[in-house]
């Protein structure tokens, strides 16, 4: 059974880093998105097969995303 948990990838100055809102702790780092979303995956089965190991409860995934759309000024007319 395979388990889908949502990861959060964010540029870097040196590349990218992820990280799972569900698997505190659980983070990885690629040079592009790609390498990654890699590396992200292959954490995440490392982070659950210690905490069986450990004899602590898988906890299933369940952070969710979405965009929300505000009306922002760019300030291109702001006066000092």
């Amino acid at each position: 059974m395979g388990l889908k948990y949502l990861i959060i990838i964010e540029p870097t100055t040196t590349g990218y880093s992820a990280y799972s809102p569900d698997l505190p702790g659980c983070v990885a780092t690629g040079a592009d998105a790609v390498e990654v979303r890699r590396n992200m995956r292959e954490a995440i089965a490392m982070h659950l097969e210690a905490m069986r190991e450990e004899g602590y409860d898988i906890p299933p995934p369940a952070s969710v995303t979405d965009y929300v759309e505000v009306a922002v000024s760019l300030g291109l007319n702001h006066v000092a």
